[in-house]
């Protein structure tokens, strides 16, 4: 139970002081060894990817949802060329014609841009569909383990942050950030040495960033297919324009949508812009959620594609600021 509390409590709102996984521990009435020993096995099974910041997007940087229509024979062999590439950090198989989709993200729209021609290039598959955020609706709000409606208020329609202008320190910070918190008792004094920052500074800097919403959530980073949810399943409708954000927020209000966001379409491929994420632990009970979606949110009416995920390729955080440039 208490490695469960760990999990699912701190997904959000970690807290941000010299000893937080003693503050942790005080919490879970056990100790902070304890608490950085369950949490190094969680990163050793699998089940925990990292303990940090998920940035909200497009204010540190520029990302896009890409996908490749690749020969089943090379599937492979692409697949291992994409997650290779520094820009590429989710990389999965899914059930459509267009087979494979990531996520890229770089310091900006030209890095951007020519991290997707290199992967096209190099793959030999063809265009890829290229599929910017254009509105969020409920983005990486943390993901709850008891199947129960979240326990924390949701402002789904807020704006996001403008995109701010990092300076060099603040680029090292992030860098440091990619890979998670050290698994140490004094994690944010281990951080800011490698930004050059002290930890007060760390620490203060991480507030203000939480407080702007440059930092949409900070704490435990869990990988669900670990803990059991492998029906995974992204589901897209073509909305007409003028609909889309009404029915994007009553999509984000109900149980089992954990991502709902617009992009871009790809015409004529891809007429698609409304996508939300489940994940269930069966694929009939994610169908079944589905189909009450498409009722309870007037979404029936609308072309749509369910895409469940087959195979995880790659999986970790956003790589805004590659370490090369941050330190150099």
């Amino acid at each position: 139970m208490t490695g469960f509390r760990l999990l699912n409590e701190f997904q959000r709102a970690f807290p941000l002081c010299e000893r937080p996984f003693l503050e942790i521990a005080t919490r879970l009435a056990c100790s902070e060894e304890r608490v950085l020993q369950m949490l190094q096995e969680f990163v050793e099974q699998g089940a925990v990817s990292r303990v940090g910041a998920v940035f909200a997007p497009r204010t540190i940087g520029a990302g896009a949802l890409v996908a490749l229509q690749v020969p089943p024979e090379q599937l492979e062999r692409v697949a291992a060329l994409v997650s290779n590439h520094p820009a590429v950090n989710h990389n999965y198989e899914r059930e459509n014609r267009f087979n494979l989709w990531f996520v890229a993200t770089a310091p900006d729209d030209d890095a951007l841009r020519q991290a997707v021609q290199e992967i096209e290039s190099a793959s030999g598959c063809g265009p890829a569909l290229v599929l910017s955020l254009l509105d969020e609706y409920r983005i990486d709000l943390g993901f709850d383990l008891s199947d129960a409606e979240p326990a924390v208020a949701i402002d789904f329609a807020r704006q996001s942050p403008p995109r701010i202008a990092l300076d060099p320190t603040q680029q090292r910070l992030v860098a440091a950030l990619q890979d998670g918190l050290p698994l140490a008792p004094r994690p944010y004094l281990a951080l800011g040495k490698q930004a050059g920052l002290t930890e007060g500074a760390t620490l203060a800097l991480l507030q203000r960033w939480i407080e702007q919403g440059v930092i949409r959530r900070f704490g435990v980073i869990v990988r669900h297919r670990e803990l059991g949810y492998h029906a995974n399943a992204m589901v897209v409708w073509d909305v007409p324009d003028a609909l889309v954000s009404a029915a994007g927020l009553r999509l984000a209000q109900q149980a089992g949508v954990n991502l709902c966001y617009r992009r871009e379409r790809a015409l004529p491929d891809w007429p698609f812009n409304l996508y939300c994420m489940l994940h269930g632990r069966s694929r009939d009970a994610v169908l079944q959620r589905i189909a009450a979606l498409q009722e309870d949110c007037r979404l029936a009416p609308f072309e749509s594609r369910v895409l469940f995920s087959r195979r995880r390729f790659k999986q970790q955080g956003a790589r805004y600021v590659q370490r090369e440039a941050a330190h150099g």
